[in-house]
């Protein structure tokens, strides 16, 4: 009766059938025998659908996988697995129904491991399951490998990049991500105009065409904008406001620190500065209010209007209103006697055509933006990962691979 149990909850079907179970309290251990009927018949896993056909066992091999935990009880199957002679005498092992991609593992347990990896650092995981780090990895490796073999690129066309830090201060990759799905399609080492030649050899690999690529939208770094043109002659490129806001901000902070020097009133109201109004506290409100109305003639306070005014830019109406306020902007910039502004004002003429592309295309990296946290997160929560390591978790949490294709116990994506 027991045996008829697991054998349902295990799905094991003829020509296999549990020979024994071996439950071990002190141990805290499940071991379940699996073996095979006599005289059972296998087909060659490698014959094609037209010439299948079927052979006795050769001999055997035994074999052992780790399986979900009986409650909390570890569970181990083994068998002894047949191999079959074939009639060119080559021998081929054949295949259980329940074993993982991976060594060691069954299907189910593998599933289990690439869904806890997705919510918590694979240290956790190994210790949550006992499994070893490396065994973890070369899980979440084999799975990841397999899923990015069946992807297709045909489709893209708007195309988002953006590089991030692996470690603080160096060990960059650049992640290339399909802006309309909303999943990474690939990262790579470094943050130079190769990461594009690199993506582009992927893109064409898996069905993609360069020429297809007609909006891209990144950062305004000389190395992508390189990358880009030479590699992506109909992409028109889009320079993500976000950025462009984030260079604004950084001259707006220069001025208050500079004047913050011998302007004791403006010391410790840094983020009146950084933040929009819509996230400033009542009580930053206030002060940002009275700083305005001083008539002290405050630079960082031009300067921040500066900033506002700018941001203001991007609800314009149409392209031509929004080229016509960036004309009128950039004379108050450059005539503003700012010299951080003046200089990111400079910095935005000389990327004039990226930056109205904007209007026309309405796409930015607010999406590889929300990726990008996603992954800061992770590695933060993980105390850190090497290279190969990082773009693992980075494929398994932001690039939407269907793992139920390759093993049909996985959560769909």
């Amino acid at each position: 009766m027991i045996t008829e149990l697991f054998q349902q909850a295990l799905h094991i079907n003829s020509p296999w059938l549990i020979k024994s179970i071996d439950f071990n309290a002190e141990e805290k251990r499940l071991d379940i025998q699996i073996d095979f009927k006599r005289g059972s018949t296998f087909e060659d896993p490698d014959a094609g659908d037209d010439e299948v056909k079927e052979y006795k066992a050769y001999d055997t091999v035994q074999k052992n996988w780790q399986h979900l935990n009986f409650f909390e009880h570890e569970c181990h199957l083994h068998a002894r697995v047949p191999r079959i002679k074939r009639d060119d005498g080559k021998v081929r092992l054949i295949p259980t129904p329940w074993e993982g991609k991976v060594s060691g593992f069954t299907l189910l347990f593998e599933a289990l491991l690439i869904q806890l990896c997705k919510a918590m650092p694979v240290h956790n995981v190994s210790d949550l399951t006992g499994v070893s780090d490396h065994k973890i990895w070369r899980v979440l490796d084999t799975y990841i490998e397999l899923a990015k073999m069946d992807e297709d690129y045909s489709d893209i066309s708007l195309l988002g990049m953006d590089e991030t830090s692996i470690a603080k201060g160096h060990d960059y990759i650049t992640l290339f991500v399909d802006l309309e799905e909303r999943k990474t399609l690939h990262i790579s080492a470094g943050k130079d105009h190769k990461t594009v030649v690199d993506f582009v050899e992927v893109l064409e690999a898996k069905q993609g065409d360069r020429s297809a690529i007609k909006q891209v939208s990144c950062d305004m770094s000389p190395a992508f904008i390189k990358g880009v043109k030479e590699n992506m002659p109909e992409a028109e490129i889009t320079f993500d406001k976000f950025h462009i806001i984030k260079l604004i901000n950084e001259a707006v902070d220069q001025v208050r620190r500079e004047e913050g020097s011998y302007t004791p009133i403006l010391k410790g109201n840094r983020y009146i500065f950084l933040k929009n109004e819509s996230n400033l506290t009542e009580k930053q409100k206030i002060i940002k209010e009275e700083l305005s109305m001083a008539k002290l003639n405050l630079k960082s306070v031009r300067a921040l209007q500066i900033r506002e005014a700018f941001q203001q830019i991007y609800v314009a109406e149409s392209t031509e209103k929004f080229e016509g306020l960036l004309n009128n902007w950039y004379y108050w910039a450059t005539h503003s006697q700012l010299a951080p502004i003046v200089k990111v004002a400079k910095t935005i003429k000389r990327h004039w055509d990226g930056i109205v592309s904007w209007k026309k295309s309405q796409i930015n990296n607010g999406i590889l933006e929300g990726l990008n946290s996603v992954l800061q997160a992770a590695k933060r929560k993980a105390r850190g990962y090497k290279m190969q390591h990082f773009k693992t978790i980075a494929y398994l949490l932001t690039g939407k691979l269907d793992f139920s294709k390759i093993n049909a116990n996985c959560l769909p994506t």
